[in-house]
C-alpha cells in the first residue's frame, strides 16, 4: 500500500557541488562578519549565584578543610 519516502533533494547522487557566485561569497562574509561583531557586543557575565537570596550571610562560610583528626586515624 505504501511506498518509499524520499527527501526533497535537489543534487543528483554523485554530481559535484555547486560553486558560489562571487556575490554569494561577499554576502556570506558580510553575514559572518555581522554575526561576530554582534557576539562581541554581548557583555561578559560575572559569577552568579542562584542561591544567594536564600542563604543567609550571617553565616560562616565553610573553609574547605575537613574536621581535624586525631593522629592515627583514617577517614
Amino acid at each position: 500500500m505504501s511506498g518509499p519516502a524520499f527527501a526533497q533533494h535537489t543534487q543528483e547522487a554523485g554530481e559535484a557541488d555547486k560553486e558560489n557566485t562571487p556575490g554569494q561569497i561577499q554576502s556570506e562574509k558580510q553575514a559572518k562578519d555581522a554575526y561576530e561583531k554582534s557576539l562581541s557586543n554581548i557583555p561578559d557575565k560575572g559569577a552568579s549565584d542562584p542561591w544567594g537570596v536564600v542563604r543567609n550571610n550571617d553565616a560562616p562560610k565553610a573553609t574547605g578543610k575537613a574536621a581535624s583528626t586525631k593522629p592515627g586515624t583514617t577517614r
